[in-house]
């Protein structure tokens, strides 16, 4: 039978380009106001809250965040944050290697930008879908934003424990003080806990974070006197 209406097919491409042109619209519209604002709520506190984990938190101005704290998640997580565009393809490619030789273990290589698209703009997991559009928006970021920005965002936005995301909740809930005030030990053990916060416990102490926060502390010892460093975290 001939079709009954041959225009169908037009309609649903125009219906599929308007959504597509209004979910890119929308899209880049709230990459723009991250820019200028915290994200009220990202679905990473949401998936803690309906966890049951809950979820505390409170975004502080960049200046009101300890220098400590900022060179702190540099060491631990990010040494090149100041020099590369998102990617650190030699650690990726290093990540890559081990995973192909011990396909039972996952080694990560993000850097804190990587770590911003997806604490800020998407949702935990390993899917190819997810790891792609963590791409675009580190892309998109690193395009856009200041060193700086990425990095308030990351201190307000990373999950510090269970349900406890930012720097401030997190020196607030551990040492009873604000970001600000955090002395350089305190915020090299709250930088220990980083790769896995639920697990990595800073009170009580786990022997992960009482292992690694020395290390933290001599790390940023090494970095502290670079220039780019310190146009970052003062």
């Amino acid at each position: 039978m001939a079709n009954q209406n041959p225009g169908w097919g037009k309609k649903l491409w125009r219906l599929t380009k308007r959504v597509f042109f209004w979910a890119f619209f929308l899209h880049i519209l709230y990459v723009l106001l991250i820019w200028i604002v915290n994200p009220p709520i990202t679905l990473t506190q949401l998936g803690s809250a309906l966890g049951g984990y809950g979820m505390k938190t409170e975004s502080v101005p960049y200046s009101a965040i300890s220098a400590h704290a900022k060179l702190a998640v540099m060491a631990s997580e990010d040494q090149l944050f100041p020099d590369h565009n998102g990617f650190d393809w030699k650690s990726i490619e290093k990540a890559m290697a081990y995973n192909k030789r011990k396909p039972g273990r996952v080694r990560g290589a993000s850097t804190i930008s990587q770590q911003v698209a997806k604490n800020v703009f998407l949702w935990q997991g390993r899917s190819y879908l997810r790891k792609g559009l963590e791409v675009y928006f580190t892309f998109a970021i690193e395009t856009l934003y200041s060193k700086r920005r990425i990095l308030a965002l990351y201190l307000n936005e990373a999950e510090m424990g269970k349900g406890i995301f930012g720097i401030e909740m997190a020196a607030q809930t551990y040492f009873g003080k604000t970001a600000a005030t955090l002395s350089r030990a305190e915020a090299a053990q709250i930088a220990a806990c980083l790769p896995n916060p639920k697990v990595y416990t800073v009170k009580p102490m786990s022997k992960w974070v009482a292992a690694r926060y020395p290390r933290i502390m001599a790390q940023m010892r090494n970095l502290e006197g670079d220039p780019d460093v310190q146009n970052i975290i003062q």
